[in-house]
């Protein structure tokens, strides 16, 4: 198996735990994602392991674990939510900072679950801040039938009782999707054609940038790798033109790791496709990946983390996950 980073597995305690989501069942128009993690961890090999903001090279001092992967065998969709849930818990913890790769984003409502029994979460989604890179609204009820489908990853979070969502890169959305974007007070939606603007898009981009740095508690960061402009991540399940720009991303990763009273808990890159004839999908989403490992150093060095290190003092009692498929 791949190693992140092309590093040696890290000894004793798991500071960082790579997860691997290899998850693909609700995909609707390119396939391939679940060979996403893989070719990710691959890719990830001929990355740099320098970090100009940390001023070190990765590792950085921390034990860097690239867990087995996630095996979904069970025979139904709600059955392997379950069975995501199972082998997130034990990285949800405190202890550790976990990096989940997918995968479809349908892979947000099991680590929303495992989200639960973060210490700082407190088993109460509301106090959860969770910040979404995207072309999509993924606010759908249901698309095809399917309410867990990787188009309402970002609806049955909010369903699960996040208590704030905000949005960046969105540029692609359903009628259903704006009303619910406009008419509910936890989203803040940051939409492409603004951020993206030849003309305004630097107003609306320090706006971006000052949201995060205002947030306050705990923080979950999904990636939809979509959320770049197409041109960088052909082999995304749903590539979109007119999105985000590398540096942008990178820009956001900062930002918000370097928000003063907020404590980045958890983070997800997702819909990692395998591009054949170049590197560039992979590669692209390999970057963003060390880009979030190389945050979270910087903000444990900061004295950023120390939150979550502070409430594991109390031995708290393991949290019961709610179950998909008790409550279908």
């Amino acid at each position: 198996m791949p190693t992140f980073l092309g590093l040696e597995q890290g000894i004793g305690n798991v500071d960082v735990a790579i997860l691997s989501l290899p998850y693909e069942l609700t995909t609707s128009y390119g396939q391939g994602t679940a060979q996403g993690p893989r070719a990710c961890l691959e890719a990830s090999a001929q990355v740099e392991l320098y970090d100009a903001q940390l001023g070190d090279d990765l590792p950085a001092g921390l034990s860097i674990h690239t867990i087995q992967p996630w095996s979904g065998e069970e025979p139904t969709l709600l059955q392997q939510l379950d069975s995501m849930v199972g082998y997130l818990l034990p990285w949800f913890k405190g202890d550790c900072f976990p990096l989940c790769l997918g995968g479809e984003h349908g892979i947000l409502p099991p680590i929303m679950e495992a989200a639960r029994q973060h210490p700082l979460v407190e088993e109460d989604l509301s106090n959860l801040t969770v910040v979404q890179i995207d072309a999509h609204g993924d606010l759908r009820e249901e698309l095809d039938g399917e309410k867990y489908s990787h188009a309402c990853a970002a609806a049955r979070a909010l369903d699960a009782g996040v208590g704030r969502l905000l949005q960046v890169g969105i540029r692609a959305f359903s009628r259903e999707e704006h009303q619910r974007m406009i008419g509910d007070e936890r989203i803040t939606t940051f939409f492409a054609k603004d951020t993206q603007s030849p003309c305004h898009g630097g107003h609306h981009w320090t706006q971006w940038l000052e949201t995060l740095s205002s947030i306050e508690g705990p923080v979950h960061l999904t990636i939809d790798i979509d959320g770049l402009d197409g041109a960088l991540v052909p082999a995304t399940g749903t590539p979109v033109p007119g999105g985000l720009t590398y540096w942008q991303v990178h820009e956001t990763i900062q930002t918000l790791f370097n928000a003063p009273n907020a404590v980045v808990v958890s983070a997800d890159v997702n819909e990692i496709g395998v591009q054949n004839d170049s590197p560039l999908t992979q590669f692209t989403a390999a970057m963003l990946a060390t880009n979030v490992v190389a945050s979270h150093a910087h903000a444990r060095s900061k004295g950023l983390w120390k939150a979550t290190a502070e409430s594991l003092h109390a031995k708290r009692p393991e949290v019961v996950h709610r179950s998909f498929s008790d409550n279908q």
